[in-house]
């Protein structure tokens, strides 16, 4: 099952995806991470699904990823007497915390801790952004807002704050219970929602301890003022298009996507990018061109992974949209302006004394300018992979690990053929091994060259501190 691309696939499960058969299919047709979105699975849902991807990870031998998406904080108007109301451009509605149903002069926000935030000037984006309003007046109980983009509102829409910073945890008492279900079914990523400062990271990273890895979504424009530090203490992040296209103007968002996926290149995190990549395809057999050039886009980037989202979840067709995917980013990576461009957004190596990370480039280097075959790195923890993976180098990298969730952590990690093994006893025999793998995986034959990369002692996370070249014998395999 070796993939024949760089950048990794996610498939989001739902009604369209649950059975083994179709499970088994998308995996064949290039999924390499499966995600469980808690805005619409229960605990039970979460329980088989991440079974028969466990099952399935043993049936074809390959590690295959689970990425459990917790929903975050919803915020919802409350309800209208009449059902709905019209909102006219220019017309003033109070926001307050009466429970009584609303009419076209004011209307519950049942969240005072999003009254006590609101200020002068902020806007207030209703269903999606579909009414656009700015806050005219606030006094920490109520606020008046005028209609900038009038519209129908109907009951329990939900409601968007771009300028707003809420001083309370983006972790719900539901995502509590959802990360705590998510690490019993042996959850590889963790996706945080509607993150807004690094203190929301680390609070989910401390409750995970490290029994999964964190990734922070970037949908809300304070999270962009503040992205070097989530991205420091994130393990991942991922470019989450549909909320962030409706908090900031449409035209900014393939800007951002791009500062975003160079900003965790640059600091060695994987990133995805999501929302929308083959949305026709929810119910088309094929994509628009302008939906193939996105997701083209997001490839030549050098994204770790697309994902699919409702195409996959409830579409008709989400088989075809995973093999669909497959074929645009094996197409881009054939491209003869594929390794340029990935080269020139290489971003400069900052060591800083840190032996790893200069290694890593280092092991890059030298596989290309010796056309080395394939890039072996034995690593406990993942971290000598991620490294690697960070300096984008040509051979593809193959992780061996005696660690079965550190395997499934790297199938989002672009470029990395991740294969769990033994741990190697000497140096002669981690050589030996990453020879007999590269040949079996089909990245080498006998009398070609690999670069194998390790820590000494074996065993020790984080100690990369070694490169060897070592050439296959006839009898590799």
């Amino acid at each position: 099952m070796r993939r024949l691309r760089r950048c990794k696939i996610i498939a989001t499960l739902g009604p369209a995806s649950t059975s083994k058969e179709r499970l088994l299919a998308m995996f064949r047709a290039g999924a390499d991470l499966f995600r469980i979105n808690m805005s619409h699975a229960t605990h039970d849902q979460l329980k088989t699904q991440a079974g028969m991807i466990r099952a399935l990870q043993e049936h074809c031998g390959r590690p295959i990823g689970i990425l459990i998406d917790l929903q975050g904080p919803k915020l919802r108007i409350g309800t209208f007497s009449s059902g709905a109301i019209t909102l006219a451009k220019n017309h003033a509605i109070i926001f307050d915390s009466n429970p009584e149903a609303g009419d076209e002069s004011r209307v519950c926000l049942p969240h005072p801790e999003v009254l006590t935030s609101l200020k002068p000037g902020h806007a207030i984006l209703i269903d999606d952004g579909k009414v656009r309003l700015h806050v005219v007046e606030a006094d920490g109980t109520r606020a008046i807002a005028v209609a900038t983009a009038g519209g129908e509102i109907s009951g329990r829409k939900g409601v968007s704050l771009p300028d707003t910073e809420i001083p309370v945890s983006s972790i719900t008492v539901k995502d509590r219970e959802d990360l705590a279900a998510a690490l019993s079914a042996g959850a590889d990523w963790i996706a945080l929602s509607f993150v807004q400062r690094p203190e929301d990271v680390a609070e989910v990273k401390r409750v995970a301890a490290a029994r999964a890895l964190v990734m922070a979504k970037i949908e809300k424009p304070l999270a962009l003022a503040r992205l070097d530090e989530i991205v420091e203490i994130s393990d991942g992040l991922m470019v989450a298009r549909g909320d962030l296209g409706v908090e900031m103007p449409l035209e900014k968002v393939p800007g951002l996507q791009k500062r975003i996926i160079r900003t965790t290149r640059r600091l060695g995190k994987p990133v995805a990018v999501a929302t929308q990549m083959l949305e026709s395809m929810i119910a088309a057999p094929v994509p628009t061109r302008a939906e193939v050039s996105d997701v083209a886009a997001a490839v030549f980037e050098g994204a770790d992974a697309v994902m699919l989202s409702a195409e996959s979840a409830i579409g008709h067709y989400p088989l075809e949209s995973v093999a669909m995917m497959n074929k645009i980013a094996e197409e881009v990576e054939r491209d003869v302006n594929f390794r340029g461009i990935i080269n020139a957004q290489r971003a400069p190596l900052e060591a800083a004394g840190d032996d790893a990370i200069a290694i890593a480039g280092a092991a890059r280097n030298l596989a290309e300018t010796l056309d080395l075959k394939a890039i072996v790195a034995w690593t406990f923890s993942g971290a000598t992979a991620f490294r690697i993976a960070r300096e984008r180098p040509k051979a593809p990298v193959v992780a061996l690990t005696p660690n079965r969730q550190t395997a499934a952590r790297l199938a989002l990690v672009w470029g990395v053929h991740a294969l769990v093994t033994k741990d190697a006893h000497d140096i002669d025999d981690m050589a030996r091994r990453a020879c007999k793998f590269a040949s079996r995986e089909g990245f080498a034959k006998p009398g070609e060259r690999i670069l194998v990369v390790a820590g000494v002692p074996f065993g020790t996370p984080g100690a990369t501190n070694m490169v060897r070249i070592a050439t296959l014998e006839d009898d590799a395999g």
